[in-house]
């Protein structure tokens, strides 16, 4: 019963290099299987901005009020509003939070991932990480993504899983017979 190795493994994702907008490319992290299970988390104490106050946010994006901790990245003192809700932003097919991670495998469709994410690949492909906005010229800041991928059975493991399945089958059968 053979599996590939299941792995676990930290990349950046730049407000400014990875926007989701003309000018920018996700960060490329892992290739999946369609169907693989994944996992994606990020600190909720990462911020990352769209430009001017009071646009902070974490990877959830632009979705309430967000104040300084007077350490954190916007540099601004404790208590001062960084960040609140700019409502969604609409294109290629998905209405997320401005500021939002999202994320793309292969060529498919966008998906909010979030400060944490877990799911099965629709698709086999690169899995690519953005941050959500229509335009980087003012975006700063980065976070890091923590991605985690499931084992994948072999082929003889789904095979031996049936047999099992088959033999349990054939004793339920002989003992209510």
């Amino acid at each position: 019963m053979a599996a590939s190795a299941a792995s676990a493994a930290d990349f950046t994702v730049d407000a400014k290099a990875n926007c989701a907008c003309d000018n920018g490319t996700g960060a490329a992290t892992v290739s999946l299987l369609a169907g693989q299970s994944f996992s994606v988390s990020v600190d909720a104490n990462q911020l990352w901005s769209a430009g001017e106050l009071p646009r902070w946010s974490n990877a959830n994006g632009l979705i309430g009020e967000l104040k300084a901790t007077g350490s954190d990245a916007s540099g601004q003192a404790a208590g001062t509003v960084i960040g609140t809700s700019f409502g969604n932003l609409d294109q290629a097919g998905l209405a997320a939070p401005y500021g939002a991670l999202v994320g793309q495998i292969g060529g498919g469709n966008f998906f909010l991932v979030g400060t944490s994410y877990a799911g099965q690949a629709a698709n086999a492909g690169l899995l690519k990480l953005y941050y959500w906005d229509g335009g980087n010229f003012d975006n700063v800041g980065s976070i890091t993504a923590s991605v985690n991928v499931s084992a994948v059975p072999e082929p003889g493991t789904y095979a031996l899983m049936a047999g099992g399945l088959a033999l349990m089958g054939l004793f339920a059968r002989r003992r209510n017979a």
